[in-house]
């Protein structure tokens, strides 16, 4: 149809068709933000080229957007800039949203995946209850003991699923000998990468065949914006947009903006943020009221020889965990005592978090689960902001000392 509006037109009319402004001469510095949710065309057949993917373009927000295309380009150019072959990604309403989506796009009714037991609850939950509710069958193994990953494995196992750093513990995966394994059986290793971000490790490059964020997390890194992102070989980013679309799952332009705005300063905030986490990590771990840290700085920690061989210079992620001597009763009462630290949920902003992990991003799991994943009930997980390390410190010593006091 065309932009004019015949002279004769009522004012309905015409207020429904205002004129459009024209594209701005000077190239922006800064993404535009399309919230249109649908696309004219000039004819029908312009308009069928379009959505059958026969020509390149938009027509409804469902499908496709211009502001979450661009966030999820650029954070395939930070996790894809050295892997032969090019990435894809596609970006999606939550991290959840990212995950479920990916892996209903890989696997079908009779599925077997291998997955860690350290991963996060939310995704505990989507393996060991939603699908297999429709036939996919999960083994849980040790991933850091790679002769369990290769028993679990079986003929018909189609994705082993990971965190490069685990939640809460921190344990880190040996990404080139799990892909290794994965791919000599047939299957693909899919990798949360959450904990990391670009900025500490890029999996892709490592032999991942996907990887996965929480955007929400440090990409945004403001925590004022959620949204999921996947990454990887285009043929098979291919079929997780198409099961976006099947299922809705995309992400909103105005979180998109957000997100693609935190990419800018992520090496910045992310740098900071591990130097601080190492510095309180050791500050704590020997404090006689504690009985672990876990951060893989420190050289008591199962990664860290290979955080050292996988994770950029200086960088073995922005998040520790505390655990207390006692139980679930300790643990809460060393978070309540926190006064600089906030109690929240999500991590990767400018704020340090903490929760206790077991009644928070835990409880979906029993204290079975908790044990095999190495998750000690009094365990508080911090998420190191932007502070001055010391305020930190001194904050979490507090707590821990009147926790210790009679």
């Amino acid at each position: 149809m065309s932009d004019s509006i015949d002279e004769g037109a009522g004012e309905n009319t015409y207020a429904a068709r205002l004129p459009l402004p024209s594209a701005p001469v000077g190239r922006p510095v800064r993404i535009p933000v399309h919230r249109s949710t649908t696309y004219a065309f000039a004819t029908s057949q312009e308009y069928a080229d379009t959505l059958g993917g026969a020509t390149e373009g938009y027509s409804y927000a469902r499908v496709d957007n211009p502001t979450a295309d661009a966030f999820a380009h650029a954070v395939a150019a930070l996790e894809g800039a050295r892997v032969p072959g090019g990435t894809r990604a596609q970006a999606f309403g939550s991290g959840m949203a990212a995950i479920s989506t990916t892996l209903m796009a890989l696997v079908e009714a009779g599925a077997h995946v291998v997955a860690s037991h350290s991963i996060y609850g939310n995704t505990y939950s989507l393996l060991d209850g939603l699908l297999r509710r429709f036939g996919v069958r999960t083994d849980f193994v040790d991933i850091t003991d790679l002769d369990a990953v290769r028993g679990a494995v079986r003929p018909d196992t189609a994705v082993v699923f990971t965190e490069t750093l685990a939640n809460p513990t921190m344990v880190v995966s040996d990404l080139p000998a799990l892909a290794g394994i994965a791919h000599e059986a047939g299957a693909l290793l899919v990798v949360d990468s959450t904990f990391a971000s670009p900025a500490v490790c890029r999996p892709l490059e490592h032999g991942t065949d996907l990887v996965l964020h929480s955007a929400t997390k440090y990409l945004g890194g403001h925590s004022d914006a959620t949204g999921g992102v996947v990454a990887g070989r285009p043929e098979l980013v291919e079929r997780i947009r198409a099961a976006r679309i099947d299922l809705g799952t995309g992400l909103a332009p105005d979180e998109a903006y957000l997100l693609h705005r935190g990419l800018e300063t992520l090496p910045l905030r992310v740098a900071r943020q591990c130097a601080t986490a190492a510095e309180f990590a050791s500050a704590l771990a020997g404090h006689p009221a504690v009985a672990r840290v876990d951060h893989p700085s420190l050289p008591s920690h199962q990664g860290h020889r290979l955080a050292a061989e996988l994770f950029d210079a200086g960088r073995r992620g922005a998040v520790v965990t505390v655990t207390p001597h006692g139980g679930r009763a300790a643990g809460m009462a060393f978070a309540d005592g926190l006064r600089t630290a906030e109690i929240a949920a999500s991590l990767g902003g400018t704020h340090t978090l903490a929760g206790h992990v077991a009644s928070t991003t835990h409880r979906q799991m029993s204290d079975d689960a908790l044990r095999a994943a190495g998750i000690g009930p009094a365990a508080v997980r911090f998420s190191i902001g932007v502070e001055d390390p010391a305020d930190l410190v001194a904050d979490a010593r507090a707590a821990l000392d009147r926790l210790a006091a009679p």
